[in-house]
């Protein structure tokens, strides 16, 4: 549980769900976390893995605002001199057909799920090549890559860009020991997941995450454990010749053709 003992990382969206997972996997792994979330939740959340005994430092920051994201990342680097994980965790979702979608609503996925994305990485990537060494990891999903239901155009849309912008930057960066890599998750259990397992059936949303955790092959959903374990796999040594490319943790709920019936 020491691969990434000495490191400094930088995890978005890290006040819950997949980044609060992320965050907690790679601290017990001996890295030194800074967490970043626009909620003022992600000051608890660090205060609860310094009491296990973990380093973390809490940022309340807007990743669509770079001017945010590089005041963090200063004070960060002038606190601890490097940063050599980054975690591109951070994203938004919300429910709207093409003809019905707002400009704004558009824009706000964009805003968060790309432009946050390449905020980050825009502000913590010359360290990374002043050093010569550097991780970067994107949470992408199997929405958009490779499914997607109706109404999550905008992110879908969004979703699937980080797969160029992972490869794309991956190619630019390689040559200074820097390797670029994106995660695809399919279902986790996250608040948001059951958030939308309350509004759909508010007298027993367990029976909501039952019915899609029933339509994996595994037959559960993804932890944020999990999450977080392939983070760190991807923030490690161990997989210093992987780059450019990414990985899909779904539990196998790509893999059908067709709907996964019981029989």
């Amino acid at each position: 549980m020491n691969k990434l003992t000495g490191r400094i990382a930088y995890v978005t969206g890290a006040a819950m769900g997949n980044g609060e997972g992320i965050a907690r996997v790679l601290a017990k792994h001996g890295a030194h976390v800074l967490l970043a979330d626009i909620s003022d939740q992600v000051f608890k959340t660090a205060k609860s893995m310094e009491t296990e005994g973990n380093k973390a430092t809490a940022y309340q920051v807007d990743v669509a605002k770079y001017e945010e994201v590089k005041k963090s990342v200063d004070d960060a680097l002038k606190r601890f001199g490097k940063i050599e994980i980054l975690i591109n965790n951070a994203g938004v979702l919300k429910y709207a057909r093409f003809l019905e979608i707002s400009d704004e609503l558009r824009d706000w996925h964009f805003n968060v799920n790309i432009n946050g994305t390449w905020n980050c990485s825009k502000a913590i990537l010359p360290n990374m090549i002043q050093q010569k060494y550097g991780r970067i990891v994107n949470i992408s999903s199997v929405t958009g890559p490779i499914v997607v239901d109706e109404g999550q155009i905008a992110y879908a849309t969004t979703k699937a860009a980080l797969l160029g912008f992972t490869k794309a930057l991956a190619r630019e960066v390689v040559r200074d020991n820097i390797t670029v890599n994106a995660i695809l998750p399919g279902c986790i259990l996250t608040p948001h997941l059951e958030g939308t397992a309350n509004r759909v059936n508010p007298d027993n949303p367990q029976k909501v995450l039952d019915g899609i955790a029933s339509g994996i092959p595994m037959g559960r959903l993804g932890t944020i454990e999990e999450m977080g374990d392939l983070a760190a796999f991807l923030s490690s040594d161990e997989s210093r010749y992987i780059t450019g490319t990414q990985i899909t943790i779904d539990g196998g709920s790509t893999l059908p053709e067709t709907v996964f019936i019981k029989i």
